[in-house]
């Protein structure tokens, strides 16, 4: 019991020590925020006495400040007042003084400008009526010496046409009279070989009616003779022996003579035919040296035509000249002007007031005539030239005609080809600066190939351009070969084609174009070369690019061809390595057959194209490369299988 009173003791007194402890805490706590309150009181009533003092100072002396800065900047404005007054009256009085200066200065500047001016204007006057009076005395001079110089020179020019017109009327007559001997060789063959034929005829009749009579007079003999042995051996023997043999005598004297004379007129009928042999010789042989002659002068006349042609050409070349010189010589005579404005002069009509009719009489002015000489003049000029591109056109025509169609070939030799090269270099297409024969040339060979699976019209302008080509190559030259660049020459030799064309330039035989040195053509290296122009380059250009395009389709077309049997020859050697292991000899066997029939097929396809080649005489290097490019694609093909 002491312990739990001693226990409780201990416990309320550590109680009542708490809350001793509590509240000592909660009186002195109270008291330090009490002192503290009055202490932040005390200060912050003191500062603010302190702040209002300062405050107080400040106002004074910003008060004192804004009065002496009122006062200073109105001493300063007065000042500044007084002196500006005083500056603008003197600046004033100084620019009045140079202004008046500079006024006076300017009336003396431009009474001294108005005296020099009116001065030069003489002297400048004085001198351009000068120089425009020794200007107009030198272009006078001159004018007049440049058509006394045309002048002459038209006069020459007319001479030279009126020589040319008598040469054309002279040579028109020896043609006329060259065509009339020629008719008239032509007639006179015609009457000679009838006649010729009409004698030979009464030969003929001559010597079968000889050959009868003479066949008749042996049947007779033959008669008589075997009617003497019938009558000889009827007879008695000796009464009737004497005048029988008599009568038989004189019969066979009298036959004898017949056949004497038979004879004898057999021989003059030979000697007749035998003559008109001869003369039949000697008429062959005069037809002969007619024929000769006539070829002659039928090529006299072909040359003469020529000959008439190119004067023809020449004179109106002439005319057309004369026609530009005597424009020239009237744009540079000093009366040029009054000739062209009377040019231009209107026809009037005939009426009494311009006075175009007089008394009945028709009266046509001056300026009329030249305006109908002048109208007419460029219609004669115009028509030979119309007439000249009429023909040019016509042949065009023609020319796109013919090789529109199959022609074949001669020999060896494209006929195409060899037609279009003659009439290009015939009229001398490649050195014209502009033409539309080379574009319808192309058209028509772009259009022959549209239909791709066609090979022997492919194969057939494969050697026809590729034969152009050639001849391009050896005949045209560029005026700008000098000026290509190695990169360029070296990227047109890279292709196929390029070095084709560089092969034909070193070697042409040794390419296999050897063909060409035949009838038709010469040979390469007698060929002229052309200078050639733009369109003739452009030309060559497109015709190599379908050469190589026709190449393609031909190769193509054989690749499409030989491709799925190809693909069935690469398949059947595995079936039949399968039929080896299994051991079945048949399906073996089988195996093999189609095998050796797919390729049979393959190489009757390659010899058909071969024999389109060969038919088509395409150039064999050509023929090389297609069959060396179809032999790698079948190894690839095996390789890659």
């Amino acid at each position: 019991m002491a312990e739990l009173d001693a226990r409780r003791a201990e416990v309320l007194g550590n109680a009542a020590r708490t809350i001793q402890r509590q509240s000592r805490t909660y009186i002195a706590r109270k008291e330090f925020i009490e002192l503290r309150k009055a202490a932040i009181m005390l200060q912050s009533h003191w500062r603010g006495i302190l702040a209002c003092k300062l405050y107080e100072q400040l106002r004074r002396e910003a008060a004192a400040l804004k009065i002496q800065k009122n006062f200073r900047r109105h001493i300063a404005r007065e000042s500044y007042l007084t002196v500006r007054q005083s500056a603008i009256t003197l600046q004033t009085g100084l620019r009045a003084m140079t202004a008046r200066n500079e006024f006076r200065f300017r009336k003396q500047t431009k009474a001294a400008i108005i005296i020099q001016a009116a001065f030069r204007c003489h002297v400048a006057y004085s001198y351009y009526k000068s120089l425009q009076k020794a200007a107009l005395t030198t272009q006078c001079g001159w004018r007049r010496r440049v058509a006394r110089r045309e002048l002459r020179k038209l006069k020459m020019a007319a001479r030279e046409t009126g020589a040319l017109k008598e040469a054309k009327d002279k040579l028109e007559k020896r043609v006329e009279e060259l065509t009339w001997r020629l008719q008239l060789e032509k007639r006179l063959r015609t009457d000679l070989e009838e006649e010729k034929a009409q004698e030979i005829a009464k030969l003929h009749d001559a010597l079968h009616a000889v050959q009868i009579q003479v066949e008749e007079a042996n049947a007779r003999v033959i008669k008589e003779q075997e009617a003497a042995r019938k009558a000889i051996e009827e007879a008695p023997p000796v009464i009737k022996e004497t005048p029988v043999i008599v009568e038989d005598t004189e019969k066979v004297n009298s036959l004898a003579a017949e056949v004497e004379n038979l004879k004898a007129s057999l021989l003059s009928e030979t000697k007749a035919a035998e003559e008109a042999r001869n003369a039949c010789t000697d008429a062959e042989t005069r037809n002969a040296e007619l024929v000769k002659k006539l070829e002659e002068s039928e090529r006299k006349v072909d040359q003469l035509q020529e000959s008439v042609q190119r004067l023809e050409e020449k004179l109106a070349n002439s005319e057309s000249e004369i026609q530009v010189l005597r424009q020239q010589s009237l744009a540079i005579s000093p009366t040029g002007k009054s000739l062209t404005a009377r040019q231009r002069t209107m026809i009037l009509p005939r009426t009494p007031e311009n006075g175009n009719v007089l008394n009945g009489e028709t009266k046509v002015p001056s300026d009329t005539t030249l305006a109908l000489s002048n109208v007419r003049e460029p219609e004669s000029e115009e028509k030979p030239q119309k007439y000249l591109n009429e023909k040019q056109q016509e042949n065009q025509d023609l020319l796109i005609k013919c090789i529109s169609q199959n022609l074949g070939f001669s020999g060896s030799k494209p006929i195409a080809a060899c037609v279009v090269y003659k009439c290009l270099l015939h009229w001398r297409s490649f050195e014209v600066e502009r033409t539309t024969v080379f574009d319808r040339i192309i058209q028509t060979i772009a259009s022959a190939i549209e239909v791709q699976d066609n090979n022997d019209v492919l194969a057939y302008w494969l050697s026809n351009s590729s034969t152009l080509l050639l001849l391009l190559q050896h005949t045209l030259k560029a005026s700008g070969a000098a000026s290509l660049t190695p990169q360029r020459r070296r990227a047109t030799s890279a292709s196929l084609f390029g070095r084709m064309s560089q092969g034909l330039r070193a070697s042409p035989q040794s390419a296999g174009l050897s063909f060409l040195s035949g009838r038709g053509l010469s040979r390469l290296d007698d060929l002229r070369q052309v200078e050639a122009k733009y369109p003739a380059l452009l030309f060559k250009q497109q015709l190599t690019a379908f050469l190589e395009k026709i190449y393609g389709m031909i190769r193509d077309n054989l690749k499409k061809e030989i491709s799925p049997l190809l693909g069935l020859c690469i398949q059947v050697p595995r079936t039949s390595r399968a039929s080896l292991v299994k051991g079945r000899s048949q399906s073996n066997a089988v195996a093999q057959q189609a095998l050796i029939a797919h390729w049979q097929s393959i190489v009757k396809s390659l010899d058909r194209y071969l024999k389109i080649m060969k038919s088509n005489h395409v150039p064999p290097f050509l023929v090389r490369k297609v069959f060396t490019q179809i032999f790698s694609f079948i190894n690839v093909q095996l390789f890659n299988r």
